[in-house]
């Protein structure tokens, strides 16, 4: 839970919010709770967890369907705890049919998620931008859909769910199979449709236009890149960025590794005196230990101060 945080309305109804007024909505993805907090404090109104980052968080291990429904739902509970803004994860495949997706909306919904995507890809699913996809039954798909609506009707009716489809890019797939999978996952109860990897802006084009409800857009990858203007002109409802934040934390973890490597510890001095002057710089007060202080003081009483006097190192600032 978010430290003395609360909200007048649930995640799910201010992601539906979002989603309905101005357009695009984009979203960056985050990968850890860290990541999530980071995006919530550069003004961004949600967040999306994205599937390639927490396998490659959690376990090191490609998404390539070896994270397991437990570590999926268990990250996105902690992102959602540690955040105010509205948080959008990946469900992979809703992690088997259409039962096992029963259970998977339930786990996210009650982990404090505002919105998921699943896909109907063949398990052991893989990233929707990697080659070796397959994709079940489109019948078996819309059913893994219907599931999905039908609990989050039960539960949460604001919970917002996306259906994403592969068959593009999936052995054997085209286009047109795609926009006729989104519309039955649309039809089946789905909040928006993702159609994964189209390769160039004429199949958006025909994405936007063909779909018939919202459509979610995952620019990364093989897809086209457009401006948020860009976006709104062709109608995309939400865009997500799931992997800009990963690779920049990527190659700044690696490039100093190889400078302490290389250099010697004092390589991190200059990082640190740049990391200092950075709004986010005062590392102490960003992890919230202010606000632990300001709660001891309301809660704990006067005596809990008195260990701060005397004492080396930051000293959170006391309430007022």
């Amino acid at each position: 839970m978010r430290l003395g945080q609360g909200q007048d309305k649930r995640a799910t109804t201010r992601l539906k919010a979002l989603i309905a007024g101005s357009r695009p909505l984009v979203v960056p993805g985050c990968f850890n709770a860290l990541s999530g907090r980071i995006i919530e404090q550069a003004g961004f109104p949600a967040a999306y967890m994205s599937g390639y980052g927490a396998s490659l968080n959690l376990l090191g291990l490609p998404d390539a369907g070896l994270i397991t429904q437990t570590e999926m739902a268990m990250n996105a509970r902690l992102i959602a705890s540690a955040i105010r803004i509205p948080l959008i994860a990946d469900a992979d495949t809703g992690f088997g049919n259409a039962i096992n997706v029963v259970r998977t909306i339930e786990e996210y919904i009650r982990g404090g998620v505002a919105g998921l995507h699943m896909e109907d890809q063949i398990a052991p699913k893989r990233c929707g931008h990697v080659a070796g996809r397959e994709v079940v039954d489109r019948a078996e798909a819309v059913l893994k859909i219907r599931a999905a609506a039908r609990t989050r009707d039960q539960l949460d009716r604001d919970f917002v769910l996306i259906a994403r489809t592969d068959a593009r890019g999936a052995y054997g797939g085209s286009l047109e199979e795609a926009i006729a999978r989104a519309n039955a996952f649309l039809d089946a109860g789905a909040d928006l449709a993702f159609v994964e990897g189209p390769k160039d802006r004429g199949e958006v084009e025909r994405i936007c236009r063909e779909v018939k409800g919202p459509v979610f857009y995952n620019m990364t990858g093989i897809s086209p890149r457009f401006t948020t203007e860009e976006m709104a002109q062709l109608g995309i409802a939400v865009c997500i960025l799931p992997g800009a934040l990963m690779r920049q934390a990527i190659m700044a973890m690696h490039d100093l590794a190889v400078a302490i490597r290389d250099q010697g510890p004092m390589a991190e001095t200059e990082m640190d005196g740049r990391f200092k002057v950075h709004p986010l710089g005062n590392l102490h007060a960003f992890a919230g230990f202010d606000r632990i202080r300001a709660m001891e003081q309301e809660y704990l009483g006067e005596e809990s101060a008195r260990k701060y006097e005397g004492g080396l190192g930051y000293k959170p600032e006391a309430a007022e």
